[in-house]
């Protein structure tokens, strides 16, 4: 069963080249295009990954993230920033909020790929792993 990735991202070439990307990587894949939307599909779909452009309307990235992390029902499901905002104020923003990740576009294939990889199998050890 594919891992089930959540994109919220409101430029919609973007979108179509992140949901391209992860189809062609085997993910299932499930789209938003806003903070309150991001936050409404990863309370009804569960997923195992979010991946969270910071500069969204309705809500920003970080503050839709520590609105999932405040969940008990989104709280474990693993965030990686994916945005152009490159200063280090809104990387430290990003993982003060509890981002796994901040990646900055235009992200390399190989990058990209390795990040989720590496989160998805961090997820699933914390999950196996007994109490």
């Amino acid at each position: 069963m594919p891992a089930k990735i959540l994109i919220v991202e409101d430029h919609p070439d973007s979108r179509e080249i992140l949901v391209f990307q992860l189809c062609q990587m085997g993910y299932e894949v499930i789209e938003a295009a806003s903070g309150p939307e991001g936050i409404e599909k990863a309370m009804a779909h569960g997923p195992d990954l979010v991946i969270m452009d910071l500069g969204l309307p309705g809500m920003n990235g970080i503050d839709a993230t520590i609105r999932l992390k405040q969940n008990p029902k989104t709280a474990d499901i693993p965030v990686i920033a994916h945005t152009a905002w490159r200063e280090q104020k809104y990387r430290d923003r990003a993982m003060e909020a509890g981002m796994a990740e901040f990646l900055t576009k235009p992200t390399r294939p190989e990058v990209f790929r390795e990040a989720l990889q590496r989160i998805l199998v961090s997820r699933t050890q914390k999950m196996a792993s007994p109490a």
